[in-house]
């Protein structure tokens, strides 16, 4: 838990966009185009060199290359010309599954979790959209709040970035229902992101879960929690406040920050280990870690899934 945290400032010295500076770009749409360039930049230096990515693989262009596979929007983010090598297999069909629930809304670095969360989600999207993947919308909280079916055409994306931009005002989170929906509107198989905090029952998310993977859907999981939320690094003796239920409790942070480290440990083990047994991939991502290493720990957890190395195909 703490290690996940302690690693942030190593990871900002590869040249990535501290999280902060990002949070502070109005507009979804240009956070994702610049976590996205600087991600496909990243794959061809040090430490990602020889890395591909595993929706359609990239390399520089050569003199010699068939300019018909140049990536024309790939060259108009990045000004560099880039050549498909292939792409061969029928186009994903994507999910994100999103909550907007109001423990979304707490935050203690600038930004809330709910905001960190709609830029991965925007950023998922953008980068499979540009692929020629269909996305879809759900989000929720105590109940489906809006649903947007996988689309890939000519104003769908926008459609889905106004949605993610929806404030976190639902009441009680209820993790099971939205993939209980996933699984009865979706007959083919497909990918199916699932981006929450997970302060919230699990035995009913757990169950559909595994409903989601015995009907074969991939399923990544991005578990989204502040720093303060994983420290517990409050100081001084106050009234809190549970976002969802409204319920106030006294607490001393210093006699109370062992049980709650142990209890929220014991949560997040549960989750990976749920994850772990049903063949999901499990990303814990905090909100001040560099969001070009949330697209890599997808995109790299999808090539492993798949049985490929850097350089496989899917």
């Amino acid at each position: 838990m703490t290690a996940a945290l302690q690693t942030t400032g190593h990871e900002r010295g590869r040249n990535l966009v501290d999280p902060a500076a990002l949070m502070r770009i109005s507009g979804l749409e240009l956070r994702a185009r610049i976590v996205i360039e600087g991600f496909l930049k990243g794959i061809h230096r040090s430490p990602y060199h020889g890395f591909s990515v595993e929706f359609s693989e990239y390399r520089p262009y050569a003199p010699g290359d068939d300019v018909r596979f140049l990536d024309w929007r790939l060259y108009a983010r990045t000004d560099r010309d880039y050549v498909k090598q292939y792409e061969d297999e029928t186009n994903l069909r994507c999910h994100m599954v999103v909550d907007q629930s109001r423990s979304m809304g707490f935050g203690s670095v600038g930004y809330s979790k709910a905001a960190h969360a709609a830029t991965l989600a925007a950023t998922l999207a953008q980068f499979l959209f540009s692929q020629g993947d269909a996305v879809g919308l759900m989000t929720f909280a105590d109940g489906i709040r809006q649903h947007l079916p996988p689309r890939n055409r000519p104003g769908h994306l926008r459609r889905l970035m106004l949605a993610l931009e929806q404030t976190s005002d639902g009441a009680a989170t209820d993790l099971g229902r939205p993939l209980e929906q996933v699984a009865s509107l979706v007959a083919r198989r497909g990918l199916v992101v699932f981006i929450s905090d997970f302060l919230a029952p699990l035995p009913a998310w757990e169950r559909h879960l595994g409903a989601l993977r015995a009907r074969g859907h991939e399923v990544a999981v991005f578990n989204v929690l502040d720093p303060a939320e994983l420290a517990f690094s409050f100081d001084e003796p106050a009234l809190f406040r549970d976002l969802e239920s409204g319920r106030h409790l006294f607490l001393d942070p210093t006699l109370a920050r062992g049980e709650y480290q142990d209890a929220l440990r014991a949560h997040l083990q549960s989750i990976a280990a749920t994850c772990g047994r049903l063949g999901v991939d499990h990303h814990l991502v905090p909100t001040d870690r560099p969001m070009e290493l949330a697209l890599l720990d997808f995109v790299t957890g999808r090539q492993r899934r798949s049985g490929h190395g850097a350089g496989g195909r899917r």
